[in-house]
């Protein structure tokens, strides 16, 4: 006879065990699929595959910054860009960060393991750090006052906007 819950409405018949027992020495049991239950085991992840490239950049003995020195070679140069800004000379901090992380692009494009700079797939790490960076880079080449980039759709572009 299938047991029932505490409104009286029969539960379905249970295949499936949780980790989590439901009270002292009774397993809580789930039905397969269904919105919201637990899905089956063979569909649970059982670990979290490493990104590609994501191996040491160092032997293993060496010590924790020789294993990492891409991702801290990136952020090192781009915490001096930030002391740069912060010292009141804008364009050359912006500079630095933008060509950290065009580095940071490079390093991952070249070397097959760095460490803690894999954080996805290959592709992805590139393109966003390559674009991040030529961005950062281009916006700071036209900083104002006295642009060393000057782009002349961009104040037709503005002149079109605010009149309209």
């Amino acid at each position: 006879m299938p047991a029932e819950d505490a409104r009286g409405h029969a539960e379905p018949a249970l295949r499936e065990r949780s980790a989590a027992p439901a009270g002292p020495g009774r397993a809580r049991r789930f039905p397969r699929g269904g919105a919201g239950r637990i899905p089956p085991r063979r569909w649970r992840t059982k670990d979290t595959a490493r990104p590609e490239g994501g191996g040491r950049a160092a032997p293993g003995d060496a010590p924790a910054p020789a294993r990492q020195w891409p991702l801290l070679t990136v952020v090192g140069l781009v915490a001096l860009g930030l002391l740069v800004t912060a010292l009141d000379a804008f364009r050359a901090g912006t500079l630095i960060i933008g060509l950290a992380l065009l580095g940071g692009a490079v390093l991952r494009w070249l070397l097959p393991d760095v460490g803690m700079l894999a954080v996805r797939s290959r592709f992805t790490d590139i393109a966003t750090y390559g674009v991040l960076g030529l961005a950062i880079v281009l916006l700071a080449l036209m900083i104002q006052p006295d642009p060393l980039l000057k782009l002349p759709f961009l104040k037709d572009i503005l002149h079109f906007t605010l009149t309209k």
